[in-house]
């Protein structure tokens, strides 16, 4: 089996570069045993981290995932977000209760902003301490903040324990190669990268799919291996099926030359300027 690379955080610990994501999943009952399948695979491939958020399907992805790694919890990287409405102090230790009940677990290993609020980053700050300090949360980090947030954070005194930012990265999302993912680089700070086929779109692209017949591969890999080359970047690919976690465990194989490089920057300009932070 390929073995799963991986990325250091800024604490040291090392993590899988290839995850599992579950935005969309347990929105549909009639897929729920499928989707818990696919969670259990992915982890016995190595994508033992695996991405949610109190926010996905109401705190339903939270609970199919607690059913997925019951009795797998040992040797997972479990994330999850509060969201910016329940990001005061206050809140913020509140939603982390609830999520670790759907969870079925009684620690989340890192625990993210998913986006910026109205409460001041110091108050979540605030709690992600008091969250680690009870045991309950074992890092924390933050989601879609762009390089203004991120820079703001860092002049918090606790901000340098910020282990990622998640943000929206993929071969047609290339704006943060600009400044955020340069200046994530030289703080030693991950990018996680979420929808990193964009929703699937990728997969259909008409000149990705010329590229990916010379590679015997599939574009769907092409966009992954594109990401996972890149040693500060976790990609957290959502599978419903099986065959959708191999196939994506299966991008760890392929190797992207420099010419095949050249047309997908051909195909996919990088920045030459700076470019407001996306998200969807």
């Amino acid at each position: 089996m390929t073995a799963i690379i991986t990325v250091r955080l800024p604490n040291g610990e090392v993590v899988p570069r290839l995850g599992q994501g579950t935005w969309q999943m347990a929105e549909t009952p009639a897929l729920r045993k499928a989707e818990i399948a696919a969670l259990r695979l992915g982890i016995e491939l190595g994508m033992t981290l695996i991405d949610t958020a109190e926010m996905y399907a109401s705190g339903g992805a939270e609970e199919l995932t607690g059913e997925a790694i019951a009795g797998r919890r040992d040797g997972l990287f479990l994330v999850s977000k509060v969201l910016p409405s329940n990001s005061s102090r206050k809140g913020t230790l509140a939603s982390c209760e609830r999520s670790l009940k759907r969870l079925r677990t009684d620690r989340i290993d890192l625990y993210l902003l998913h986006w910026r609020g109205s409460p001041p980053l110091s108050e979540t700050l605030d709690a992600f301490e008091e969250l680690q300090q009870a045991g309950k949360i074992r890092h924390w980090g933050v989601s879609n903040l762009d390089i203004n947030d991120m820079q703001e954070l860092t002049r918090d005194p606790r901000g340098n324990a910020c282990a990622t930012n998640q943000v929206l990265y993929n071969l047609t999302r290339r704006g943060i190669e600009f400044d955020l993912l340069p200046w994530q680089r030289k703080q030693q700070q991950p990018i996680m990268a979420y929808s990193p086929i964009e929703q699937g779109r990728l997969a259909r692209h008409k000149e990705l799919k010329e590229i990916a017949g010379r590679l015997n591969a599939t574009p769907a890999q092409v966009a992954l291996a594109w990401l996972l080359r890149q040693d500060n970047v976790i990609s957290i690919p959502k599978a419903t099926a099986e065959q959708h976690v191999r196939d994506n465990h299966a991008a760890l194989r392929l190797k992207l030359s420099t010419e095949d490089l050249v047309a997908l920057d051909r195909m996919f300009p990088p920045p030459n300027r700076a470019q407001p932070l996306e998200m969807i």
